[in-house]
């Protein structure tokens, strides 16, 4: 009997051992001259904690810029683990922040942007230790994280979101790039998605309008690249157009990016290289 206790013990010890070496593995393949944080806690909301990896270039002589990548999946879905196609930013030198949120079976809207908003601080905060360039900050994401991205971004220093992050920093987005992203929540009550995410502030207009990025814009706005199918059978394609036709009105810097007959990022090999290419293209225009 003591023999089974001892050895039972030895297995959930090894057990508990495996679990977090595995906990500390990441899919992504990055450079040698890169390090690797994985889930850093960039904030804590009750019993959640908000985690984001980081792959970063410490010891470069100067500090690089940085794309804080936000997964989809309509906010009630999706990991940062699924995020892994990171190496066109590998190449180009820039650091990799891919950040969890809150889903919305935990906790409704607006959590999901409040924790986007904590990561970007947590950014800003310490980018000096991680050899951050906090005027060349991207925001990129796709479909919800689109959304996210552009929340993020288009509030700048407007604090409504950052109440579990007390900001002091001077928020300074460099651009934003949005894949399929929702712009307005308005006309998407029917969307299932959109209405669990809501949850009881669906029917209230007010709030819908405070938590769509189209009501953001303005002649301050980052530059934004978009990138949506004209086939797209969840977010529909007029939503980029609409967002588009206000920057370019605001006189904002901004491309759309039209993939005939792609749909919600399912896009042929053929467009999914041009799209690679049209951001690089955007984002070198703007010397980031």
């Amino acid at each position: 009997m003591k023999r089974f206790i001892v050895f039972l013990f030895a297995f959930l010890s090894y057990s508990h051992l495996a679990v977090s070496q595995e906990k500390e593995y990441t899919s992504v393949i990055y450079p040698e001259d890169y390090t690797v944080q994985v889930d850093v806690a960039y904030t804590e909301v009750n019993d959640w904690v908000g985690y984001m990896d980081l792959y970063i270039k410490p010891n470069d002589t100067t500090p690089t810029p940085i794309v804080i990548n936000i997964h989809g999946g309509g906010w009630r879905s999706g990991n940062k683990e699924s995020q892994t196609s990171l190496s066109t930013f590998f190449k180009n030198g820039y650091a990799v922040a891919n950040v969890a949120y809150r889903l919305a079976d935990m906790a409704p809207a607006p959590a999901a942007i409040e924790d986007v908003r904590c990561a970007l601080i947590y950014i800003h905060k310490h980018a000096k230790a991680l050899n951050i360039d906090t005027s060349k900050i991207v925001l990129m994401g796709g479909s919800a994280g689109g959304h996210l991205a552009l929340m993020a971004g288009f509030l700048g220093n407007n604090k409504q979101f950052d109440t579990n992050c007390p900001n002091t920093e001077n928020i300074k987005i460099a651009a934003i790039i949005d894949k399929y992203g929702i712009t307005d929540l308005s006309p998407l009550a029917y969307w299932k998605s959109a209405n669990n995410w809501l949850s009881l502030n669906n029917t209230d207009a007010a709030f819908v309008k405070s938590v769509s990025p189209i009501n953001y814009v303005s002649y301050k706005s980052p530059p934004v690249f978009i990138a949506h199918g004209t086939a797209d059978p969840i977010v529909p394609y007029m939503q980029s157009v609409i967002l588009y036709k206000k920057l370019k009105a605001n006189r904002v810097k901004t491309e759309l990016l039209t993939l005939r007959k792609g749909k919600h990022g399912k896009f042929t090999k053929k467009q999914n290289i041009l799209l690679s290419k049209s951001i690089w293209k955007f984002l070198n225009k703007l010397g980031i």
